[in-house]
């Protein structure tokens, strides 16, 4: 494409070209979207936004900025945080009301916690690691000699990283009386302490794990905070692979449930919907575009590549397809403990033939063919 030969929302003897004024650069990263194909229909809520348009918070040591229902109105369930720490800075002690799913992108951290017991959890965790905190514990992160960047995803889309309970903030709005009397200081030794939240910040890397840990009198959680997703053995399709971790084999996720799904060129997530919950999506690399269909004749579609967020309302019934000449890898979140979808091949596949074929108006042997085992990822 070159700007002498935009795209232009035209297509076979419906549209008209755009002379301007326009992003010539967005409209050709959208095409589904400036020139949808015949079969979207109606008008349906915008189903994506990119962490490229969201707001960075800048600070000594790191980054950190966030799709919300603010920025993403549709999505109600779920809100998401992409954050990058230098090596050695810390994400400082806190907690929050929502549970923190994880997702490390790249470089590595360590991260602790200590439940409502007084029971430790410590970790490092690398790419491709996942880690879950409970509502309410208090934790935190601290990047190793590499550096990090993750992805958090919390239980309420109206969640904002910026509103989260800081112990340098609860420390600077407790009467230093308080606190002396509270933890046996004196007023001197509390002279330095924080005036406002410091939230990110920068530290020395720390030593090796084993040098790190603290013994409690009460043990480790029962439960690790810590589930190693790339190293779990990936189920295969003829197209793709995926990857499932909830509460079946990560144990401590209890309120949010993932999979990473890896489509190779010309392959597809197959027509499917969730019968549970809505689906909170993470573009890691490729590019794709994901079709969706709402019911009374409303369908859309959208263009993604790595960065971008999508969303796809509890039980809208779509399909994600790899557009580009390497592999498309995203992830599928959603706020339940076990991950669950509806294939619609498999569905037609174990029903009565004639029922399928008399309602599309097929041959019975086409509906015969139909594998009758799930296979998530097609060609």
């Amino acid at each position: 494409m070159t700007s002498a030969d935009p795209p232009q929302p035209v297509r076979a003897g419906a549209g008209s070209r755009d002379t301007g004024p326009r992003d010539v650069t967005r409209d050709g990263e959208n095409p589904d979207v400036l020139t949808p194909p015949p079969t979207d229909s109606g008008t349906l809520p915008n189903l994506k936004f990119s962490f490229s348009d969201a707001h960075t918070r800048i600070e000594r040591g790191g980054w950190t900025r966030e799709v919300t229902q603010r920025e993403l109105p549709i999505a109600t369930e779920l809100a998401g945080v992409d954050m990058a720490l230098e090596p050695g800075a810390y994400r400082e002690l806190h907690w929050h009301k929502q549970a923190e799913w994880a997702y490390v992108i790249s470089g590595s951290c360590r991260i602790g916690a200590v439940d409502q017991e007084g029971r430790n959890f410590l970790d490092d965790v690398r790419q491709g690691d996942l880690w879950f905190f409970p509502h309410g514990v208090p934790h935190h992160i601290q990047a190793l000699d590499e550096g990090v960047e993750f992805l958090l995803v919390f239980d309420d889309g109206a969640f904002s990283e910026n509103g989260t309970f800081l112990l340098s903030d609860f420390f600077a709005h407790t009467p230093r009386s308080v606190l002396a009397k509270n933890f046996g200081w004196t007023m001197e030794q509390m002279a330095n302490l924080p005036e406002r939240e410091k939230y990110i910040f920068p530290g020395e890397v720390p030593p090796p794990l084993s040098e790190d840990r603290v013994v409690s009198p009460t043990g480790d959680v029962p439960r690790t905070f810590k589930h190693r997703l790339l190293a779990q053995a990936p189920q295969r399709f003829p197209g793709g692979t995926v990857r499932i971790a909830d509460s079946a084999n990560f144990a401590a996720s209890t309120a949010i449930c993932a999979a990473l799904v890896e489509i190779e060129p010309g392959g597809l997530r197959e027509l499917h919907w969730h019968p549970t919950d809505d689906e909170w999506q993470y573009w890691i690399s490729g590019h794709g575009r994901m079709g969706v269909f709402a019911s009374t004749g409303v369908a859309r579609t959208f263009d993604f590549r790595a960065g971008d967020v999508g969303y796809v309302p509890f039980a809208y019934g779509h399909y994600i397809e790899n557009l580009g000449d390497e592999p498309l890898v995203f992830l599928e979140m959603f706020r339940k403990p076990r991950f669950e979808d509806i294939s619609l091949t498999q569905w037609m596949a174990n029903l009565p033939a004639e029922i399928s074929a008399a309602t599309l108006n097929l041959p019975r042997e086409m509906i015969e063919a139909l594998p009758r085992e799930k296979r998530p990822v097609v060609r």
